[in-house]
């Protein structure tokens, strides 16, 4: 597969860019991004499908950019897709055959299997792991549903049912019963599916989670992986549809170039939701884009990342970690010392991973500057941490690489991402155990040179070597109480 990938996807709403940087065999970063909002599908449902000249010229003119940005960054493969509004085009050869006539750009028009079918793997290798849940990615043109059981996708649907397909057949008519009537008929089509937890891709659903986690305060300026109740998207969906106006929209928190088509595909997710009778809500920051390059990076691989696999880990190794020998050392460390204290300490096992990868990672900063390492390694993993994990993941692994080698953290940082941290004896137990292990590391041995052993409330530590600089280290860690440490050492 080429270093450099670019993707687009041509939709009936806005066409967008992405170009990708491999830096390992399945380990991958955004270069650059870019979408236009063109609405390829303007007053294409009052005509029968026929795509207008306007907008085509729209789409057209972003599509050329794109191709200059993608040369500048010298990607040597590019991927393109178009969804529903081009798939029901009458005219749709001709656009497609000016497109590649003037700009050299091969365009692919995917089925809405195919379309329904990328967003749940991007779903599925990407986000945390999911058992029986359902994507939805409502669109311009139409609705994609895909059900996820871990990273299999059992089922895949398709509904000729968008925001602006919808708009322009009823609610530019004020016709809300016409709407309602023909959501209602189109999901039929969902009976049979049963799921607790319904996976939100595309800008109706990104745009309602953003105005819901501003209105909450939420305090992780993050999308991906955001998770509430049902009810709570219930209730905002509501105030939406009740809008009288844009002001109205603006004060919910909906931007501006979402008033045209929020309404409906408020409309579609609320009808939706109450024929599942679903309980949890996710707004996935991937979708179709990312599974077009999956599909193409994984295609020797059944579509799917090696178990126990993250891409965000293995990126900001590749490209932060210069050390390698050092990283790996402290997450062996770091899980000795929880497998050591686990019980004494009452920790969750499900809290030993993010313990480990925020050991593998504390030496990141250091690729930004030495002095100030745990500042840069915290901006740097609370922004580029996102694949596969859940926020709470995230912001413990920040959070603990934010503290490490120092005191334990902050009742100011506590306060503010407390929804999101565990308790608080649980947070300093980690903290510690991160800290301490990188001082039982200070000198930086090529092998573990030390054996670990608990005696009561003590942590026996036992070596051949001095440990000199080990013990000034743990002198200066603020530690945790009825806890100590006794080395034992020439």
């Amino acid at each position: 597969m080429a270093k450099r990938t670019a993707i687009i996807d041509i939709g009936s709403n806005s066409v967008g860019m992405l170009i990708y940087e491999k830096t390992s065999r399945f380990a991958f970063h955004i270069l650059y991004e870019s979408k236009s909002k063109v609405r390829l599908s303007q007053d294409a449902y009052k005509n029968k499908g026929e795509l207008q000249e306007l907008p085509m010229q729209r789409t057209f003119n972003a599509l050329e950019d794109f191709m200059q940005i993608i040369a500048s960054f010298d990607a040597r493969k590019t991927l393109c897709v178009a969804t529903s509004c081009v798939r029901d085009a009458p005219n749709k050869k001709d656009f497609i055959k000016r497109v590649k006539n003037k700009i050299g750009l091969k365009i692919k028009v995917i089925d809405g299997d195919r379309e329904a079918y990328l967003g749940g793997i991007a779903c599925a290798n990407l986000l945390p792991r999911q058992e029986h849940a359902l994507s939805i990615d409502i669109g311009g043109g139409s609705t994609e549903f895909a059900f996820i059981d871990n990273k299999n996708i059992k089922q895949t649907l398709s509904l000729n049912l968008g925001t602006v397909r919808l708009k322009e057949l009823y609610c530019d008519n004020d016709n809300v019963e016409g709407a309602m009537a023909y959501v209602d008929e189109k999901l039929q089509q969902l009976e049979g599916i049963t799921t607790n937890k319904l996976i939100g891709i595309g800008g109706t659903f990104r745009a309602l989670s953003t105005a819901i986690m501003q209105n909450m305060n939420f305090p992780l300026i993050k999308l991906h992986a955001f998770e509430c109740k049902a009810e709570k998207f219930e209730d905002f969906i509501n105030a939406v549809l009740e809008a009288s106006d844009n002001q109205r929209l603006a004060q919910l928190g909906i931007k501006e170039n979402r008033y045209d088509v929020i309404r409906p595909g408020a409309l579609i997710l609320q009808r939706v939701m109450k024929k599942l009778h679903v309980q949890e809500m996710m707004t996935s920051g991937v979708g179709v884009r990312e599974g077009l390059y999956l599909s193409d990076l994984l295609r020797n691989n059944k579509d799917k990342l090696p178990a126990n696999y993250n891409p965000s880990v293995r990126n900001i190794l590749d490209l932060h970690v210069h050390d390698k020998l050092y990283s790996n050392n402290l997450n062996k460390v770091s899980k000795m010392l929880f497998d050591l204290l686990q019980d004494k300490l009452n920790l969750d096992l499900s809290l030993r991973s993010s313990l480990a990868i925020s050991a593998k990672l504390y030496p990141s900063g250091s690729s930004i500057h030495q002095f100030a390492l745990n500042k840069h390694s915290y901006y740097l993993l609370q922004s580029s941490l996102e694949y596969g994990l859940s926020q709470k993941e995230m912001v413990l692994i920040s959070t603990l690489v934010r503290y490490a080698k120092r005191k334990l953290p902050s009742q100011n940082h506590v306060n503010k991402y407390q929804v999101l941290l565990p308790e608080l004896d649980k947070l300093n137990a980690l903290s510690y155990i991160l800290s301490l292990s990188i001082a039982l590391l200070e000198a930086r041995p090529k092998n573990i040179d030390f054996e670990l052993f608990l005696h009561k409330n003590t942590i026996m530590v036992q070596s051949k070597n001095t440990l000199y600089l080990t013990k000034e280290a743990i002198i200066s860690l603020q530690g945790l109480k009825d806890l100590d440490v006794k080395i034992s050492a020439p």
